[in-house]
């Protein structure tokens, strides 16, 4: 059994962040420990209240895991601020944690900000140049690395700026864009292509953390960095495919959760 450690904010809505990434681990068969930077008060509709996690904790959390289990990736969301993500940085590095997805959470679906400036440069400096992969969506992949995203020449020069910051591979995921969404990784030097059809109906809360979580929990199975970027955009298709509107905003993901009556 491979172990991928999330580390990430709690969500209350159970449809992001720490909550959401430990379910998608189970669904693709891994298991999942996790780390909390904050706690959040939020629901469909959007984030209402952050509450800091002391980063000395977060440091503690992950040396709890780290010391006692195997991990075989880990899926970096939410870090709150430039202090922790300082930890989490530090503490990569001191406990050899291998094969980080970084799914740069800049900004809630509500547009609600999440990480500073001085956050994000802090994530370029000390972060990206640790980490197996980073999966921005179009405003992350604007945010880190300074380009103007308006089609796919555009895409293919963020990603190029970002994998200068030292990050082996860079995933830009398309669906902010209008037509059929394109996911673009540079990996080895090479660009590929992942499309499919948009799929229709209100949006679906959480859908980075479900790519990120699933590129981890596949890469710690052993699979190749597309052939994970291609199950995890699998996996997030099929997660708006079942989503449902329980609530009276975005929808969430139930990931085979069956309705009785």
């Amino acid at each position: 059994m491979k172990i991928v450690l999330t580390i990430a904010g709690s969500d209350t809505s159970g449809g992001a962040g720490v909550q959401m990434d430990l379910r998608v681990l189970h669904a693709c068969g891994v298991y999942g420990v996790s780390v909390v930077t904050a706690l959040t008060a939020q629901n469909t509709q959007g984030v209402h209240r952050v509450h800091r996690v002391p980063p000395r904790f977060v440091a503690e959390q992950i040396d709890a895991v780290a010391r006692d289990l195997p991990i075989a990736a880990a899926k970096l969301g939410m870090l709150d601020q430039a202090r922790i993500v300082e930890i989490v940085a530090e503490r990569l590095h001191r406990r050899s944690i291998p094969n980080v997805v970084v799914d740069p959470v800049i900004l809630a679906k509500d547009g609600t900000p999440l990480l500073n400036n001085r956050a994000i440069a802090v994530l370029k400096e000390r972060v990206l140049p640790r980490a197996l992969v980073v999966t921005p969506n179009v405003p992350e992949a604007e945010a880190l690395s300074g380009v103007s995203i308006t089609d796919t020449a555009s895409i293919r020069e963020a990603a190029l700026r970002m994998a200068g910051l030292g990050v082996k591979g860079v995933v830009v995921k398309g669906g902010h864009l209008p037509g059929e969404p394109v996911d673009t990784l540079f990996w080895a030097n090479e660009f590929f292509e992942f499309s499919g059809p948009r799929l229709e109906g209100a949006p679906v809360h959480g859908t980075g953390c479900i790519y990120a979580s699933a590129l981890a929990a596949a890469v710690a199975k052993g699979a190749t960095v597309p052939e994970a970027c291609a199950r995890a955009r699998e996996v997030v298709a099929g997660a708006i495919e079942g989503a449902a509107a329980l609530g009276k905003g975005t929808r969430l993901a139930l990931f085979g959760i069956a309705e009785e009556g």
